[in-house]
């Protein structure tokens, strides 16, 4: 699962602030996400289209048109995308429920104000998020697709590498969960040995990929061509997305 935010905001330097927070929450939390800058409601609402963001960070107080009316027209068409208003005034916080706000602040937008509404929006997400279970010595583990990065054997281990660097362990094959994995289109088998998350590939060169947690994981020489197209026609879909 990757978090889309758009950001609008008519304040070149406030605009910048908030993306540089997003910036730091991505870091810190270690989680895909991708944001889109608007500095007028009018350049926002001429891209949107259900289901293109999960979160809207909105000025209010905005020429033309203002933050209000902008959530009003994109509530015709997208019931479930999260508004955020960030504002100076406190004067249309009221206003703000008619168009089912999730919330209101009052600026500056603040890593203490802002993250904690972004950790509960990614929480709720993560709760509706298709996952794979699998046993292990200790019990039942979750592993939410979103957040695998790849899929490693070595000998009778499987190794799940999480996209927080963490590494979970389980004794099988890598037959028994091709099937899962690969009817998923953002998953590509790389190498006998090593099945990849394409949302997760930092770098991809000739014999070897890079993932954002910054392990190396090597490409088979007959499977590089499929390889390679599949990941470029996974970079022109998450292009013709944005």
């Amino acid at each position: 699962m990757t978090l889309k935010i758009a950001i609008c905001d008519d304040d070149i330097q406030e605009l910048s602030r908030v993306s540089n927070l997003i910036s730091r929450y991505q870091d810190e939390r270690k989680i895909a996400l991708k944001y889109k800058t608007f500095t007028n409601a009018i350049d926002l609402l001429e891209t949107i289209r259900t289901g293109l963001y999960d979160i809207l960070l909105l000025d209010v107080l905005m020429p033309v048109v203002n933050g209000i009316q902008a959530a009003h027209e994109i509530r015709e068409s997208d019931k479930d995308v999260k508004i955020i208003f960030l504002t100076s005034s406190s004067e249309f916080a009221v206003e703000s429920y008619s168009v089912n706000a999730y919330y209101y602040i009052i600026k500056p937008g603040t890593e203490i104000k802002l993250f904690p509404i972004l950790d509960k929006i990614y929480s709720e997400m993560q709760k509706t998020e298709d996952s794979l279970y699998i046993k292990s010595v200790s019990g039942i583990m979750r592993i939410i697709y979103s957040k695998l990065e790849f899929l490693e054997v070595i000998s009778k281990k499987l190794l799940f590498h999480m996209s927080d660097g963490s590494v979970k362990e389980v004794s099988g094959s890598l037959s028994g969960f091709e099937a899962k994995l690969l009817c998923r289109k953002e998953f590509i088998k790389v190498h006998r040995s090593y099945i990849v998350n394409m949302g997760w590939i930092q770098q991809f060169g000739a014999k070897e990929l890079t993932t954002y947690a910054k392990q190396i994981v090597p490409v088979s020489r007959l499977l590089y061509g499929q390889v390679r197209n599949a990941y470029m026609h996974h970079l022109f879909e998450e292009k013709d997305a944005e």
